[in-house]
């Protein structure tokens, strides 16, 4: 037991930094652990099909989440080897213009829509085109997590391989007979011709 002033000022600053230091590693350890996971999962293909009389890129994205997503906003970008007049290869990057780019609550399924316009630099384009060209669709997803509030990221890309054409993604969302809407998930990548 300490005898001395000095003896008990140093006992008590060794318990008070003790404590310190684990309250400290146990924050630190509960706030890794604590993040929220994204769960969105994407259709497994991506279809380009008519969509009010223009060909339009679509894929899907359902939320597996027990609660929405705020504020979700999504980006599609399109990344091809582009190759300049002097003759050098690089990979060039080009967002592509959605439909609805934003939803205030992502809770069930959101199809992501692309318009293959004259604007559009998939216009004209072909899947061997896309395939030539080392084309790939890259999605980034991003929201708020409404129960710890803190963002969440779901990325996914789709090779030219994994783009369909002239076909159309089935219907997922139903209502139960209380009126509640859910997705049938084991349908979600399900496509049918038109």
């Amino acid at each position: 037991a300490p005898q001395t002033l000095w003896a008990n000022l140093l006992v008590t600053v060794e318990s008070f930094s003790g404590i310190l230091t684990i309250a400290l590693f146990t924050g630190i350890i509960f706030a890794r652990f604590s993040r929220p996971f994204a769960r969105v999962v994407f259709s497994n293909v991506a279809v380009v099909a008519p969509f009010d009389g223009v060909p339009t890129l679509m894929f899907r994205a359902a939320n597996q989440r027990g609660e929405a997503i705020l504020d979700a906003g999504i980006i599609v970008t399109l990344a091809r080897q582009h190759t300049t007049v002097e003759g050098v290869t690089m990979r060039r990057f080009q967002e592509l213009k959605l439909l609805r780019s934003n939803t205030a609550l992502f809770a069930l399924s959101w199809t992501v829509m692309h318009p293959i316009d004259q604007d559009s630099p998939l216009y004209g384009l072909s899947r061997e085109d896309m395939m030539d060209r080392d084309m790939e669709i890259v999605v980034m997803l991003n929201g708020l997590d409404e129960i710890v509030a803190d963002r969440i990221y779901a990325r996914h890309a789709y090779w030219a391989d994994e783009i369909v054409w002239n076909r159309r993604f089935v219907d997922v969302i139903s209502a139960t007979p209380n009126g509640r809407r859910v997705v049938d998930l084991t349908r979600f990548h399900d496509t049918v011709s038109i």
